[in-house]
């Protein structure tokens, strides 16, 4: 049996999730070798609706060999959802399914029952109901994970998709997801494909809004992602200094050192081995 390619790290971790379309299986294993953390096979907007039967098998046929990823199926109240869950049961390379436009306890419930414990459930808020909700969604049997979908959210307020307009929503993702015991959410895509700095500055508000990941549509965008979500040497140094000063310690180079300062910095030293 062939080995399994790609989701190099689990759901909970991985920082950058690569779309593919699930109508172009010759994508697959180069999104795998992208450096991805997380290759994201897509049923849903990728796919026409005539197109949903023949994606399902290409998928399938991956994940079964000797791809390993996610899947994005179609949201729960479409006719194709049921059909996109029938076809990954089982799949021994299915390591997660993203469920957008999620505003339901229970459908993501669903999700979790059918795929069973080993498939990871992401919930992907695009809507004001799913936002309001979402503390209830990240406490939903199944979910490891929120993410962020900023040009559907944006419609269905009647927004602009612009970082201002956005910044509640993200705020109220992460907030969400700590108080549900959840990783960090994963941010939406940045849609600048021309400007290779966009994915950068994207990438890094939303780390510093607490994001711990975010969705791609392009291999050229993983490096940056990959780069933001994890620690600069520079912080594991720090984080290292405070450490070793041991919990005498009331200052590191000139800053106060209380409880807190020393949470950031083991946290800091774990999520760099998370991301090593």
């Amino acid at each position: 049996m062939a080995p399994l390619i790609a989701a190099t790290v689990g759901a909970e971790t991985a920082r950058s999730w690569l779309f593919v379309p699930a109508t172009r299986p010759e994508r697959f294993s180069k999104a795998a070798a992208s450096g991805a953390d997380m290759v994201v096979v897509d049923l849903e907007d990728a796919v026409p609706p005539g197109e949903k039967a023949a994606a399902r098998s290409e998928a399938g046929a991956w994940l079964a060999g000797e791809g390993a990823g996610a899947v994005r199926v179609n949201p729960a109240d479409s006719p194709h959802h049921a059909d996109d869950l029938a076809a990954l049961a089982g799949l021994r390379g299915l390591r997660a399914v993203l469920v957008p436009m999620a505003d339901s306890v229970d459908a993501l419930a669903r999700v979790h029952r059918q795929l069973g414990p080993d498939v990871a459930v992401v919930a992907q808020v695009e809507t004001a109901l799913g936002l309001v909700r979402a503390v209830d969604l990240a406490s939903a049997p199944g979910v490891v994970r929120l993410a962020f979908g900023h040009l559907d959210f944006a419609f269905d307020v009647d927004a602009a998709p612009e970082p201002e307009a956005m910044a509640y929503a993200r705020s109220t993702l992460v907030v969400a997801s700590r108080a549900a015991g959840v990783a960090g959410p994963v941010d939406s895509v940045t849609t600048d494909l021309d400007d290779a700095r966009a994915t950068q500055r994207d990438a890094a508000r939303a780390r510093a809004f607490g994001f711990t990941g975010k969705l791609c549509i392009h291999p050229h965008q993983v490096a940056a992602v990959n780069e933001a979500m994890s620690p600069t040497d520079a912080q594991v140094a720090w984080a290292g200094r405070v450490l070793a000063a041991g919990p005498g310690a009331v200052r590191v180079d000139g800053q106060m050192v209380d409880a807190p300062v020393v949470a950031r910095a083991e946290r800091i030293l774990e999520r760099s081995r998370s991301s090593r």
